[in-house]
């Protein structure tokens, strides 16, 4: 039964005294929001706060939402996210109310492509997508549970609104039965068929559905199987003036759920699985994997996450890929509803894609799988519109090749026979170069594109050209763009080896952003170790001590901030990881007697160098320097503690110098090193209390990366050789038991697996 939509006459008679659903009247509130929140995208919320606040529709509460949002995620500031959650809740209750009214209300617009009150579909959607994102980097282990649920209610919504599409094309093409519907639910796999109804998202009509598509859906186990499509519920409709039977009173909660779900199960909790890498969902400090066993569904759902499954690549007859100003999109709303759908779908598409290993069971609280490949394509689609959803897809795109893609290294070969203007493999780079330039012709006031050009130097391997862009560039009023920046400077000066700069900036990152302030004080404090041993070597005893006490100042700050910001209940996996580093050279020194300064490792600025791939971004003479800086260790003369090192340590610099070595194309060395010194030891002999258990998997990742890395590209028998050798090692990565930062590589490790199944499928072995 439908719930909590009835309201007494007083509620309706003022609900509609001031929210008109005339489509006249919603294309003027589209147009006055949309035009105040171009402001964001110049950096100027203040004006958009002040714009948006001229109405109280959807979509202005849409806009409000979006500013609080984009401060929440660039700052992490714990009261600016508690306002984003509540204006986003506000929005999402707005939408749904105008929803319904739309959906009833023969005054309201009716597009020719979608559903009636598609609009405010979209509107709910992307609130609960901002908001599930606020959810997931709460503190709270329960908000960010329920940020992955409204990711999975957003996902039901945008798929039908992209079905809507999909109708549309067939219709006008003569009746094709491709369907965007059918593609996008094929996302959804397990061994329960359920009917899906693609009624207008979120409507409450009861009348049959008149066309139904089968998909198979996997849902959480406990999670009520339901055969219609989802329909938003709260307690208030204000169309309506009289209880229906099974509504909800005043005092209870908004609710948002399948429709025919059975009102006794509404309030059950799906039976989540145990594990989930290395998080443990039921809160406690350390906790320990539970045995499949103890789950009678993980076995099943296991292997299928181990063999995920791309969605088939979007084609012409899938979506609509029209240019703005084609007749399709003479409506304004429906330009809203297009650029909006591409813009968040295909965010959900390429976020859930890149869930590392570690974070593969997470996939039972969201319920689908990801498509990279077609979430990009969505993404560039959007950005195609010159509106806010076209910018925010823009800085996706931009952020999405110039962080994560450049974060990886198994990535997809640029396709030789497609236009460059037109490729989506690999990096881009003209591609992204204009849009880049269209963006910042768009919105010139935007330091955010200061920051993207400043990142596609740094993929250039043109480090002083980006420190000098982020250094002398223009001030943005924001506190959260100009942190974000400053945290960039941070990173490119780490990788260029320009210490001084690097320990300056980090710590001026601790007055502008809360997110780590136990990793800016570690790197801050390890550019002073590299500082001081180049003293050291030139027997400056002066800069020496005054080196040696920076770095023990700043790396003895680390464990007093370690623990204060926490993602799902847990600490920071960087806290965690510094928090031990320190750990165990203050038992090294109490043990071996010596200062603190000289208990330190192999160089801990290379080893976060490597954790952040900065060597991808180094030019020869960086990593050059870099094996300088590793060599160190092993010198007697300068280390003169090189002989008491135990297995992990010594694994650190093997690793570290095998990766510089890959850089460099010195591939053979590479493997050589990393056979015979870390993978020929057995991988129990890496775990122990304060030991360094990374190493073991990267060696093997790394093996994998040196292998793609010596294809000729021309896909002859000696690239299928090194590719299926590839996998084997990317595959016994992704096996290994939790580690430190494993999440980190899993994210590698997971692209890895997407280029290699796309490459596999290009070969025609799949």
């Amino acid at each position: 039964m439908l719930k909590g939509w009835i309201r007494d006459k007083k509620a309706t008679l003022n609900a509609s005294s001031t929210h008109s659903l005339d489509s006249l009247a919603e294309l003027q509130n589209l147009e006055s929001a949309m035009r105040a929140a171009t402001h964001i995208m110049n950096d100027d919320l203040e004006s958009a706060e002040a714009g948006l606040d001229q109405g109280n529709s959807a979509f202005h509460k849409l806009g409000k939402g979006m500013v609080a949002f984009l401060r929440a995620t660039l700052g992490f500031e714990p009261e600016i996210m508690k306002e984003a959650s509540e204006r986003l809740a506000d929005a999402e209750a707005t939408a749904s109310n105008d929803l319904r009214r739309a959906q009833r209300d023969p005054q309201a617009f009716h597009s020719s492509i979608y559903n009636a009150g598609s609009e405010f579909a979209l509107c709910h959607a992307e609130s609960q997508i901002m908001s599930a994102v606020v959810g997931v980097l709460n503190e709270s282990l329960t908000e960010s549970i329920k940020g992955f649920y409204k990711l999975r209610k957003a996902y039901v919504t945008l798929d039908g609104i992209m079905e809507a599409e999909g109708r549309y094309i067939r219709s006008n093409n003569g009746g094709s039965n491709t369907s965007i519907g059918r593609d996008s639910t094929d996302s959804f796999k397990d061994n329960r068929s359920i009917g899906s109804y693609r009624a207008p998202p979120g409507g409450f009509d009861d009348t049959p559905p008149r066309t139904s598509v089968s998909s198979n859906i996997p849902l959480a186990p406990g999670t009520p199987i339901t055969n219609q499509g989802p329909q938003i519920v709260d307690k208030k409709d204000s169309d309506l003036d009289a209880k229906a039977p099974g509504s909800v009173g005043d005092e209870d909660e908004d609710e948002f759920y399948d429709a025919d779900e059975a009102p006794e199960k509404v309030k059950e909790e799906p039976q989540l699985p145990k594990y989930l890498g290395n998080l443990d969902i039921s809160g406690k400090e350390n906790g320990k994997p539970q045995p499949d066993s103890e789950n009678p569904t993980s076995t099943d759902f296991k292997n299928h996450l181990q063999t995920p499954r791309s969605l088939p690549p979007t084609s012409n007859h899938d979506t609509l890929d029209h240019e703005p100003d084609s007749e399709v999109f003479a409506n304004p709303i429906d330009l809203f509803i297009h650029s909006g759908a591409n813009l968040c779908f295909g965010l959900i598409l390429l976020l859930i894609s890149m869930i590392p290993p570690a974070f593969n069971k997470l996939l039972f609280i969201i319920g689908f799988r990801g498509d990279r490949e077609r979430g990009v394509r969505m993404l560039w689609q959007a950005s195609k519109f010159h509106n806010i959803n076209g910018a925010m897809a823009g800085l996706i795109i931009l952020g999405y090749y110039n962080g994560l893609v450049g974060f990886c290294d198994i990535i997809p070969d640029s396709n030789a026979t497609v236009k460059e203007l037109e490729s989506l493999e690999g990096y881009p780079q003209l591609r992204l170069e204009a849009l880049l330039t269209d963006m910042r012709t768009r919105y010139p006031k935007s330091n955010l594109w200061q920051l993207e050009h400043a990142r596609m130097l740094a993929s250039k391997q043109r480090l002083e050209e980006a420190i000098d862009i982020l250094h002398h560039g223009e001030k943005s009023p924001l506190k959260q763009v100009e942190a974000i920046s400053l945290f960039e400077k941070s990173l490119n000066a780490m990788y260029s080896h320009q210490y001084k700069l690097c320990s300056e900036s980090f710590q001026g990152c601790i007055s502008l952003n809360n997110w780590s302030h136990a990793l800016y004080y570690y790197i801050s404090g390890a550019c002073h170790v590299e500082l001081y041993r180049q003293a050291k070597v030139a027997s400056n005893t002066s800069e020496s001590e005054t080196h040696a006490k920076l770095a023990t100042d700043l790396l003895r700050q680390v464990p007093t901030h370690c623990g204060r910001k926490r993602f799902m209940a847990r600490q920071l996996p960087f806290d965690e990881f510094v928090f031990r580093k320190v750990s165990k050279w203050e038992a090294r020194a109490q043990e071996w007697s010596v200062p603190f300064i000289d208990a330190v490792g192999v160089s801990p600025i290379e080893e976060m160098i490597y954790f952040w791939n900065g060597y991808k971004r180094m030019n020869h003479t960086h990593l050059t320097e870099s094996l300088k800086a590793l060599s160190w260790s092993e010198i007697p003369t300068h280390n003169p503690t090189w002989n008491r090192e135990t297995l992990d340590e010594r694994s650190i610099l093997h690793v570290l110098r095998a990766a510089v070595l890959r850089n460099l194309n010195r591939h053979a060395e590479a493997k050589t090193l990393l056979v015979e010194q870390v993978i020929a030891h057995d991988k129990q002999l890496f775990k122990g209390h304060l030991k360094d258990d990374w190493t073991a998997p990267t060696a093997h990742y790394e093996m994998g990366v040196n292998l793609w890395k010596e294809r000729r590209g021309d896909g002859g028998d000696q690239d299928r050789i090194l590719v299926e050798e590839c996998a084997e090692w990317i595959e016994k990565t992704a096996r290994f038991d939790p580690y430190s930062l494993d999440a980190r590589i899993g994210l590698k490790v997971r692209t890895a697996q997407n280029t290699l199944r796309r490459w596999r499928e290009e070969q025609g072995e799949w």
